[in-house]
């Protein structure tokens, strides 16, 4: 029943979705993009339910999930229903009597996750920043990537990106920090020079 209920949330989405472009409101195309970055690893189906239940969502997990994660979920907190698979296994034997082989069938199952707004707990582990002082490493680099024949710019237009690279030319986003700036110009030249 659960995993009717779920189809059936993502279908409405989907229409609701469909009619709001029909009639021209690209907020609507805007608001379901973010949740897409947002829950990048989800699929559309679990991203669309996630979003047309919770718009506000940030980061959900399972109850289990951030137990693990030293959070609990608070009391009278109500659960976004998504779709899991479940990986069902099972002996066949051919009637040629050859040894058992083992086949898997991909099932769903209705689950609920939490946003993060409802839950209590340790702190959740944060991306790590860049710190402390690159002294002359930073001018050592950039003299490395021109001695490659490898441009090197300064753009605001790849932002929310830190840097980018593409054969022969790495663009950084200005106004970093020293060790941030260090550390996204080792980053792009490993990617870059990894490459080659």
């Amino acid at each position: 029943m659960k995993v009717e209920q779920a189809k059936q949330i993502a279908s409405k989405a989907i229409e609701q979705l469909s009619q709001a472009l029909e009639t021209g409101h690209s907020e609507t195309l805007r608001e379901y993009l973010a949740a897409m970055a947002r829950f990048h690893r989800y699929s559309l189906h679990n991203i669309m339910l996630i979003a047309s239940q919770r718009p506000d969502a940030i980061h959900v997990a399972g109850f289990q999930t951030w137990k693990q994660l030293g959070r609990f979920v608070k009391k009278g907190a109500k659960g976004i229903l998504i779709l899991a698979p479940i990986l069902l296994r099972r002996e066949t034997q051919p009637d040629n009597r050859e040894p058992e082989t083992e086949t898997s069938a991909i099932r769903f199952r209705a689950v609920y996750v939490f946003d993060v707004i409802d839950t209590d707990g340790k702190p959740l582990p944060e991306l790590g920043n860049a710190q402390g002082d690159p002294s002359g490493h930073t001018q050592r680099l950039k003299d490395f990537i021109a001695s490659r024949g490898i441009q090197l710019e300064y753009s605001d237009a790849i932002y929310p990106a830190q840097g980018q690279c593409s054969p022969g030319k790495i663009v950084l986003l200005p106004g970093q920090s020293a060790a941030e700036e260090f550390a996204t110009l080792a980053h792009e030249t490993g990617q870059l020079c990894g490459a080659c």
